[in-house]
């Protein structure tokens, strides 16, 4: 179907890739999902606005794909062509702010503030996301979340404009944004950081660090957390009360290392996954009355 696009694509960006029908597994931290249309990893901003302005002015629907750690993508794959921002990566400091592309990992953009003795991006330390998602969806642990530290934003409209958002137009809330509501494709973002101790920085990190791994069903591929934090509760407790850890759908199942997570375990489809979801929401909302609202994005078709 979109044979002739390939060509097209590979004509408007000299340095990045297009392929087609690439399945999306590989690019997921789940391990889940089927294939995309066209698949297009750009290594310049300037690559990713002309492939944004092709898909808009040809009508071919398009899907930004970063660290593909909070999306779960279905077994039938993605219509049109799937954005991947990896080799978007860069990350520069100056003096006490940091600049950071898109696809660079929080983890990464967290490291580099510790060892230029940058504090205040320490909770980002084990976020297994990229900026770009991590902006879209305010990301946020232990007590931080991205609004605390960023200054602006650099996001493509669905036509290919290039805007630069102050952190007030961006609208931060939980787990929310104007890059969300308005389905804006994020490509750099600017933080401004305070200097601070390194030992206390370090000290700081690494108790995160041991948290994350202590609590977190790491051994295994999974999206994260899967559900936002209803107010007044915590999704993994009404989970867990609910006695839905182990539980799940073929390969995948609620962890039970912290029931907010549901995990690959066993070859799982991008069904199971689903289903599980599924599940989950039902038994809680008929012991509680509580609705779990989705974190992860799903996508893609049955």
């Amino acid at each position: 179907m979109y044979q002739s696009k390939v060509e097209e694509l590979r004509g408007l960006i000299s340095k990045g890739t297009v392929l087609q029908d690439e399945h999306l597994h590989k690019y997921t931290k789940t391990a889940l999902g089927g294939a995309a249309d066209l698949f297009v990893m750009p290594q310049t901003i300037e690559e990713c606005q002309a492939v944004v302005k092709y898909a808009f002015e040809n009508d071919i629907p398009l899907l930004l794909l970063g660290n593909g750690s909070n999306m779960v993508v279905r077994d039938g794959g993605v219509r049109g062509i799937v954005l991947h921002l990896a080799k978007l990566n860069a990350i520069e400091v100056k003096g006490t702010d940091i600049y950071a592309e898109a696809g660079a990992h929080l983890i990464d953009v967290s490291k580099m503030a510790a060892t230029h003795s940058l504090t205040g991006f320490e909770f980002a330390c084990g976020i297994p996301g990229s900026i770009g998602g991590g902006m879209m969806m305010n990301a946020g642990a232990y007590g931080g979340e991205m609004k605390d530290i960023v200054v602006s934003v650099q996001v493509l409209t669905k036509s290919g404009e290039l805007l630069t958002l102050t952190k007030d137009e961006l609208q931060l809330g939980y787990r929310t944004s104007i890059i969300q509501t308005e389905g804006y494709y994020v490509m750099s973002a600017l933080f401004s950081l305070e200097v601070g101790v390194q030992a206390e920085i370090d000290e700081k990190v690494a108790d995160l660090t041991h948290q994350r791994e202590s609590k977190q069903p790491l051994e295994y591929p999974s999206a994260g957390s899967v559900f936002k934090r209803p107010p007044g509760h915590f999704a993994g407790k009404l989970i867990q009360d609910s006695g839905l850890q182990g539980k799940g759908f073929g390969g995948a199942e609620v962890s039970t290392k912290h029931a907010g997570f549901i995990v690959n375990k066993n070859n799982a489809t991008a069904t199971d996954y689903v289903n599980t979801i599924r599940m989950v929401r039902e038994e809680v909302k008929r012991r509680y009355g509580i609705e779990l609202e989705l974190e992860v994005r799903i996508v893609g078709e049955e």
